[in-house]
């Protein structure tokens, strides 16, 4: 096994497993979540975060407990967009942007293990998924979409952002 900047690289009779475990535990415990106990999903369904709320946090605490969570997220595609939603608060952020970025952390703690399987394939199928959340930023009513797309069951190519622009409507009435 391999490890380099914290990545971690198996080589198995099935493929290669790219995972970041042991650095996951390094945040986790740099960040204080060890007694913390685990939560299934990254963040609550439907949570609507604004740039305007009250409440003072350490500005260099929460700008490298996002960094890390941005370095962990190139093996765990899973919380590609929720570390992409707290990023939009570097500038401005409150104790309920805390805690939902230690939520993301509270999930890695249940999810140590997990990580990106590299297998080869005989079948050349290509898959792609996408999604939006049709002006989900209460701030500025912009859209955040994400795409993965997939050869075999072998993620190849992924992205999460929010869109430049506020579209109106796609069709006239």
């Amino acid at each position: 096994m391999s490890y380099y900047l914290g990545i971690e690289v198996k080589q198995l009779d099935g493929g290669i497993f790219i995972f970041q475990e042991r650095y996951a535990r390094e945040i986790i415990k740099k960040f204080k979540i060890i007694n913390s106990n685990p939560v299934t999903t990254p963040t609550e369904v439907g949570i609507k975060l604004s740039k305007y709320e009250e409440g003072d946090v350490d500005p260099s605490y929460f700008k490298s407990l996002i960094g890390s969570l941005r370095y962990l997220a190139c093996t765990r595609l899973y919380i590609l967009f929720n570390v992409g939603l707290m990023s939009q608060f570097m500038g401005s952020f409150t104790m309920t942007h805390l805690k939902v970025a230690k939520r993301i952390l509270r999930y890695l703690k249940g999810t140590l293990d997990c990580g990106l399987f590299y297998s080869p394939s005989k079948e050349f199928k290509l898959e792609g998924c996408c999604d939006s959340d049709w002006a989900g930023d209460v701030n500025d009513r912009k859209s955040a979409s994400g795409y993965v797309f997939f050869v075999g069951n072998t993620a190849f190519t992924w992205s999460s952002k929010k869109q430049p622009i506020v579209i109106l409507s796609t069709c006239d009435l």
